[in-house]
């Protein structure tokens, strides 16, 4: 049986580190489903996959969880760009399951992801994905995201071709 949320049946809140476990598996789930692998560098192959709360418990990042009847449906986050100018942060880990796709969802927390940056002075922020997330791509368009030909920091995605760079 196959649930299907609506707006106001979903709580958007701050990991947390029982949501550990969750959220990992609904990346890797993700990931799968879109053909996302490991040995390619994509986010399933994050050593801290498991321990999300705590990597986003680190100065100047966030992460946010959706949650639907008490199950982790989605999240996504910001930090600090690794290896790059102290004013870059990075949007990271946006990932949901098919039954909160196309309700918003992925639109609020990345605005909410840029505000909490531009909070904390970061004027500029990056992020990778892959051209086969046709709808990611096209979301990050109209929030201004702007492709860019070189990669930066050291994210260790190797295989997000899609590199994007937005001003806050």
């Amino acid at each position: 049986m196959k649930t299907t949320a609506t707006r106001h049946d979903l709580i958007v809140r701050p990991i947390a580190a029982a949501d550990n476990p969750h959220i990992a598996q609904v990346i890797r789930d993700v990931s799968a489903e879109f053909g996302l692998t490991a040995d390619k560098g994509y986010t399933v192959s994050d050593p801290d996959l498991d321990r999300l709360f705590e990597l986003y418990r680190a100065e100047h990042s966030a992460y946010w969880i959706i949650e639907y009847q008490g199950k982790v449906m989605g999240g996504g986050g910001v930090a600090p760009l690794a290896c790059s100018a102290p004013d870059i942060c990075e949007l990271q880990k946006m990932y949901f399951l098919p039954e909160v796709r196309g309700l918003g969802l992925a639109r609020e927390l990345a605005m909410c992801a840029m505000e909490h940056a531009r909070q904390r002075g970061f004027r500029r922020c990056y992020l990778e994905t892959t051209a086969s997330l046709t709808r990611a791509v096209k979301l990050y368009e109209s929030l201004g995201f702007e492709l860019t030909d070189n990669a930066m920091g050291c994210t260790g995605h190797n295989d997000c071709e899609v590199r994007m760079l937005k001003a806050l």
